[in-house]
């Protein structure tokens, strides 16, 4: 595909579609947006005139010209639409969480492999300004040997989702495979997969069905890692927490790509996910004074900047399918460490 216009689409243009996926295929000089499967509501054409709302998935399988298909619709849906595309001859993006399972998610690698096609797992929040200055100090070393890390998605909202499918059982419902994926992407990404997990999971929501919070421990040797998110916490403390032998450093979570793309801006000028100055991390490092550390810029473009790039042949895939495997080893090990109330071991992938 060297020195090609990559021509996308998208599986739904909802909240995902709309805010996370066509305006950076829209602004990418290397991306063409060819449209959206649109089930009922018909809107991507008044954002973007010129491209197509597809009636089906197979009438995006089926054109030749379509190099990209983003599946961005719901989780249990991923392994059924991504085998398709790959059976299609397409390269594909897949959002979080990858598969419902390991099983699927290394079926759909191998397939990739075998038919000499990309996946990239649609894994943002590594992108989010917090995240990027946590991955900062944690390569810089200035804490000296970390002892423990936390990482925490909070909310204050016990209301159900109006998206059914998160709130239904099935095998894509629930807090775990909703914001766990981010979290835990997070933690592999900085530390690699841990030796063994466990877990606690909780309904804590009126009449809900499926879990809405989570307690997630990460064994690494010398290394504790905890996952946490819930629905119900007003005053939420730092979202991530790192404490070392030299000191300390604690981060608010404040990237602000999303809100911004939610109220229509456009993913570009000098200032796009920058922090202000009040959420700036703490840093207190043994013997000096405590700091506030400048928060580096939130940046998503990027990902589509590697898939062009990885298409071009000049990268590897940012979140490459594998890494979506770990991921979902580690939701697996989440599950049944809750049922059995056990530390699960992990192995090598």
């Amino acid at each position: 595909m060297s020195n090609s216009i990559i021509k996308s689409a998208l599986l739904s243009y909802g909240m995902s579609g709309r805010v996370f996926h066509a305006p950076f295929i829209d602004l990418h000089p290397g991306f063409s947006l060819a449209g959206a499967w649109e089930r009922s509501n018909k809107n991507i054409q008044k954002d973007y005139p010129g491209v197509k709302s597809y009636a089906s998935i197979d009438e995006i399988l089926a054109d030749p010209t379509i190099d990209l298909v983003v599946v961005n619709t719901p989780i249990y849906s991923h392994y059924e639409y991504a085998l398709a595309a790959l059976n299609a001859d397409k390269h594909i993006i897949v959002e979080k969480a990858f598969t419902t399972n390991l099983q699927e998610a290394l079926a759909l690698d191998a397939l990739a492999k075998s038919k000499s096609k990309h996946i990239f797992v649609y894994q943002n929040r590594r992108l989010d300004s917090d995240f990027l200055t946590v991955k900062k100090i944690v390569d810089a070393g200035v804490l000296g040997e970390l002892v423990e890390v936390e990482i925490r998605y909070d909310r204050f909202n016990g209301a159900q989702s109006p998206k059914l499918h998160k709130e239904i059982p099935g095998p894509g419902a629930g807090i775990v495979k909703d914001l766990g994926p981010h979290l835990i992407d997070q933690a592999i990404y900085l530390f690699g997969s841990p030796e063994k997990i466990f877990a606690d999971l909780r309904m804590t929501r009126p009449e809900t069905q499926v879990d809405d919070y989570f307690e997630i421990l990460f064994y690494y040797p010398n290394l504790r890692v905890r996952l946490r998110g819930g629905y119900y916490f007003k005053e939420p403390v730092p979202s991530f927490q790192l404490h070392g032998k030299k000191g300390s450093f604690l981060k608010v979570r404040a990237d602000k790509q999303e809100s911004d793309l939610l109220a229509g801006l456009k993913p570009k000028g000098d200032d796009w996910g920058t922090e202000t100055e009040n959420d700036f991390g703490i840093l207190h490092v043994d013997g000096q004074e405590k700091i506030r550390i400048p928060s580096e810029k939130g940046n998503f473009m990027y990902f589509y900047e590697n898939v062009f790039d990885t298409l071009q042949g000049r990268a590897e895939p940012f979140v490459p399918a594998m890494q979506g495997a770990q991921c979902m080893q580690v939701i697996d090990a989440v599950f049944e460490s809750h049922e059995a109330q056990k530390v699960i071991h992990l192995n090598s992938l």
